[in-house]
């Protein structure tokens, strides 16, 4: 047996629990069959706000910082404990931030967006500050629960049973998921193998301690930097990974392999902030930036691509339904 059959048995038996029934869709003036705008809108579409953007990193810079200092000033556990959560929030900003940068959107100058996205970002969202994620993140796009999707097995088996779904919650908030995430690069300094990016990684977080030290509170290093991170910063990883491919498949078709979403305020700031929500819009045209990604999804919306039975009210209806199993479209809106 080759290898594509074997791939295509796992796509059969592991994917498509959610995956909705749709109209092929043959294109209109505005849209080409495949959902993407034509050249002239897509042109505009396209472009990248470059000094908006740069506002927006110095926030996600600020906010932590922000936090980390009132912390610091207020001098008490309690304000420890609700500022994990906070943080974990900026984590996940920080991210999209270098997601966005491995799509080279975050600066039109390539080497501003690979410097600020790639480099800098990347390497604070507990990377290694290299293309490693634009490479694997390439196969994702590509194609969505193929051979070399990096995360098949994130999506996969959707709707799941509600104990299922809480052992995994479990293991997200209690530091197990962030360790076999970051087990090679902790592990990698005696490995050949992984020895360059484990050293960039630890650089990184050296030089991430050595501001909590510089602030004379080395110590909310490890409660306001690690502990977000291994755990609820995990927890919100996974929220928003499985309301973005959770129980879709293998497909040309865009609207079988990423769920779409109607995106309200809060969503926008504690799971999908930075355009991020507008995932199926994402995913019909990689190259739009996220500031114009819900210009994208108006016009694939009045352009019949998406439709109304397409579209979930909100994450939890969507969330209720990845683990109990309810699929039926009727009841989603």
């Amino acid at each position: 047996m080759n290898g594509s059959s074997t791939h295509d048995e796992r796509v059969s038996a592991m994917t498509g629990g959610m995956v909705p029934w749709v109209e092929p869709f043959k294109g209109t003036s505005a849209l080409r069959p495949d959902g993407r705008p034509f050249p002239a809108q897509r042109a505009e579409l396209r472009t990248i706000d470059n000094w908006r953007n740069a506002l927006t990193c110095l926030i996600c810079l600020a906010l932590p910082i922000g936090v980390v200092g009132a912390v610091a000033a207020f001098d008490h556990w309690v304000a420890v404990i609700f500022a994990l959560p906070v943080v974990a929030i900026f984590q996940n900003r920080m991210f999209i931030l270098s997601h966005e940068g491995a799509h080279r959107l975050l600066f039109s100058n390539r080497v501003a967006n690979d410097l600020v996205g790639i480099n800098f970002f990347g390497w604070l969202a507990f990377g290694t500050g290299t293309h490693a994620y634009r490479r694997a993140h390439t196969h994702h796009h590509r194609d969505e629960f193929g051979p070399k999707e990096p995360d098949f097995l994130l999506y996969a088996f959707y709707p799941i049973a509600h104990i299922s779904m809480r052992r995994k919650l479990r293991r997200d908030s209690t530091g197990i998921s962030a360790y076999r995430s970051l087990r090679p690069r902790l592990t990698g300094v005696f490995r050949r193998r992984f020895w360059v990016n484990s050293v960039r990684f630890y650089i990184g977080q050296l030089f991430i301690f050595s501001v909590f030290a510089f602030s004379g509170h080395p110590y909310l290093y490890f409660f306001l930097w690690v502990l977000p991170y291994v755990t609820m910063y995990q927890v919100l990883n996974r929220l928003r990974a499985i309301a973005e491919h959770g129980g879709m498949t293998r497909s040309t078709d865009r609207r079988k392999t990423a769920h779409h979403v109607r995106q309200n305020r809060i969503a926008r700031t504690l799971i999908v902030p930075l355009g991020v929500g507008h995932h199926l819009a994402h995913h019909v045209d990689s190259g739009i930036p996220f500031r114009n990604l819900p210009h994208l999804t108006h016009l694939l919306e009045q352009e019949g691509y998406i439709t109304t039975e397409l579209a979930w009210p909100n994450y939890r209806t969507l969330w209720a339904a990845l683990v109990s199993g309810g699929t039926a479209i009727a009841t989603r809106n």
